[in-house]
């Protein structure tokens, strides 16, 4: 614990610093990272401590871009309770969402989730008057805060802005994970018919967990859509619910900054290997299978065992020096 605390703390600093050193570009990278990150964390809760395997958690990020793409071009709501409001708004919808895919269990649990994203999708495809169709919503502006604030609309702000949504959500969900709901949560995930006979109405937890968790992911939609300027249907589509599973599984499910370590490396990956090849999906493919076989704890259990096991032999040496 004390060694994940050093690692995240100074990755919050690099973080925290990164305004001052690096190029608008490289900023932008960033930006998109911190959402995505935020993204493949809201799904961690599902996936890594509740074993609820969703296909479909693109429909709370697109629930949330649309939402806080459509308040913003309609109204003159500052962007923090824009974001807020979306955030919402998904964690609402994903009430119902739960509620219906929690009738079914392991396969017919993912596969139901995958139904109601797609479902989504073509209503989004549809709906033009709300949704533009297939062209989406353009020219999503980033409204200035309370009071007139204007800090938010820069690069640097947003950015920050971003972060500081990125770090919030994380202590809610590192608190959420040590609570008592937390502890239910793992006994879902490691028996639950041995939960449920304890007393514990294991579907209402079940469904309060993909409440939480399209909430956060719809906060990562909400960011997307002034970060970028649109919102489209792709946000919807069953190949981004595809992607940030394997972000997940890649970072390391069940630790919450695991997948934001995935969602780094898999976006800097494709940027990196789209600009080589076009066959770029290949070797993607192939690193994530490299990573299953060879890592299933993912990239972050890795890095922290290797760490651990390096600082345990280094103390006998230290004790004996002493």
């Amino acid at each position: 614990m004390r060694l994940s605390l050093v690692l995240g703390l100074c990755g919050l600093a690099l973080l925290i610093a990164a305004p001052l050193a690096l190029p608008p570009f490289a900023m932008t990278l960033l930006t998109e990272l911190v959402i995505l990150g935020l993204f493949a964390m809201s799904l961690d809760l599902m996936v890594g401590y509740t074993r609820l395997v969703s296909f479909g958690h693109a429909a709370a990020y697109g629930i949330g871009a649309y939402a806080s793409g459509y308040i913003l071009l309609n109204s003159s709501t500052p962007l923090p309770f824009v974001v807020i409001l979306a955030a919402l708004l998904t964690g609402f919808i994903a009430i119902g969402v739960g509620w219906v895919c929690t009738l079914a269990t392991g396969v017919s649990f993912s596969m139901l989730t995958l139904a109601f994203a797609q479902l989504l999708y073509a209503i989004a495809f549809k709906w033009t008057s709300v949704t533009g169709g297939s062209d989406g919503l353009a020219g999503i502006p980033r409204r200035p805060g309370p009071l007139g604030i204007t800090f938010f609309t820069g690069k640097a702000g947003f950015y920050y802005f971003a972060l500081a949504c990125l770090i919030g959500a994380y202590v809610m969900c590192r608190g959420l994970v040590a609570s008592p709901f937390g502890a239910v949560l793992r006994g879902i995930r490691e028996n639950e018919a041995k939960t449920l006979a304890l007393g514990y109405n294991t579907r209402l937890y079940k469904i309060a967990v993909v409440a939480i968790s399209y909430a956060l992911g719809g906060l990562a939609g909400a960011l997307y859509a002034p970060f970028a300027g649109f919102a489209n249907t792709e946000l919807l589509f069953w190949l981004l619910s595809g992607q940030v599973l394997i972000m997940v599984i890649v970072g390391g499910s069940g630790t919450l900054i695991g997948p934001v370590v995935g969602a780094a490396l898999f976006m800097l990956l494709e940027h990196q290997l789209s600009s080589y090849t076009e066959a770029w999906a290949l070797f993607l493919g192939l690193f994530f299978i490299a990573v299953v076989l060879f890592a299933p704890a993912g990239i972050w259990g890795l890095a922290t065992s290797w760490l651990g096991r390096a600082r345990a032999r280094a103390e006998p040496e230290g004790v004996r020096h002493g």
